[in-house]
């Protein structure tokens, strides 16, 4: 028998799909039959998914899920996992959830995404890492980074002079953008960026239906950018997962931008709140984690 090698595979696609409840048998099915973990969420618009397991059980589900037509052009992006159990499945994921949503990334705004074959219609420019360099070459200090995540999880990672704004969730997007706080950004180039693509898919459009002139989306989020320049480029910090590592690092240099909110010292550490109802995250460093879990300020009491 050979080594297992764990592995986690980040997508999405953008498409329109007819029967989103069928999509969902048949990825749940595909992914119980290769042991595999994780979160798919389908929509009558596509597919968004983060799946672990062992490396050639990805493979397959990367090729059996080609096999439709729909996602025969999906951009799999693949990262180290952190482990498997004695079973073969994947440490960083506590099960496998595939479900049928109204968006496949929660913006709360379904009616305002349009969807073709060929993915989101009115989206930012895509920019490939290479293209990014070249338009901040060419345009300087004039060239905005907008973080399309949520606000925590800039504390640990970020673009170099990002703009993050204040959102706990992707659903906040749309009346922060309403608020006025980034009118003065119009006239500019606005990058959006995100982990791995969707969120900015929605977020440049709903940009560039408020009246931002010049848009441009990172092709592949953080993830095909720390691969092409790793902590060499625009980018300082941690990279946040929404999986059981919490965080990843591009290189073995990697800035630590985060601070206990504890003990204000250094650290990319991250934690969920000690409330078991709260999402919440914490920046928190591993030795006032262990003399106490904390928990946000909604339930520190």
């Amino acid at each position: 028998m050979g080594v297992a090698i764990p592995k986690i595979l980040l997508y999405y696609v953008f498409t329109p799909l007819a029967d989103p409840e069928a999509i969902r048998l048949w990825q749940r099915d595909l992914c119980e039959s290769l042991g595999l973990r994780g979160r798919i969420l389908i929509s009558k618009d596509g597919l968004n998914g983060t799946v672990g397991g062992d490396l050639p059980a990805l493979k397959r589900y990367v090729r059996k899920t080609r096999q439709y037509a729909a996602f025969a052009d999906i951009d799999f992006k693949w990262s180290e996992g952190t482990g498997l159990d004695e079973t073969g499945a994947s440490l960083d994921f506590p099960r496998l959830v595939v479900k049928v949503r109204d968006e496949i990334v929660s913006f709360g705004s379904p009616e305002s995404l349009t969807v073709q074959a060929g993915g989101v219609v009115g989206g930012g420019t895509r920019l490939a890492p290479a293209e990014l360099h070249a338009l901040v070459a060419e345009r300087g200090d004039d060239v905005v980074f907008f973080d399309g995540r949520n606000a925590f999880e800039a504390e640990i990672g970020r673009f170099r002079g990002a703009v993050v704004p204040d959102v706990a969730n992707t659903r906040e997007f749309a009346a922060e953008l309403d608020s006025g706080k980034y009118d003065h950004l119009k006239g500019q180039p606005v990058v959006t960026y995100c982990t791995g693509g969707i969120r900015c898919e929605v977020l440049s459009s709903l940009m560039k239906d408020r009246g931002f002139g010049e848009v441009y989306q990172l092709e592949g989020g953080i993830v095909r950018y720390g691969e092409a320049y790793g902590d060499d480029g625009l980018w300082d910090g941690s990279l946040y997962v929404f999986d059981q590592r919490m965080s990843v690092d591009f290189s073995d240099h990697a800035a630590v931008l985060g601070h206990c909110q504890v003990c204000g010292d250094p650290t990319k550490n991250m934690l969920n709140c000690r409330n078991l109802s709260c999402r919440e995250q914490l920046v928190v460093c591993p030795d006032c984690v262990a003399l106490a879990a904390p928990a946000c300020t909604t339930h520190a009491a």
